[in-house]
């Protein structure tokens, strides 16, 4: 099981290196459009780096539903965990 820990660092590290973000702008409240400044295609090119560490593809429909750092987590942890979605 991948801990939400885990997940939220690699998430950091990712964020940092594809859009040279500050690491300390990156919270579980930040939302990734209005505070982190990604577009859609910023979007894309993380949803290829997460499937490289995921293994597995997030659908645009799911990551639609992803407005913050915090949203994104769940999302993955979900995924990874094969947690049913409630």
């Amino acid at each position: 099981m991948i801990s939400r820990t885990e997940i939220e660092a690699v998430l950091s590290r990712y964020l940092q290196e594809l859009f040279e973000l500050p690491a300390d702008k990156i919270v579980k409240s930040a939302r990734l459009g209005d505070d982190l400044g990604l577009d859609s295609i910023d979007a894309v090119d993380l949803v290829v780096k997460l499937r490289e560490y995921t293994g597995r593809k997030i659908s645009p429909s799911e990551f639609k539903s992803v407005r913050t750092i915090n949203d994104l987590v769940e999302r993955i942890y979900v995924q990874v965990n094969d947690i049913a979605h409630s």
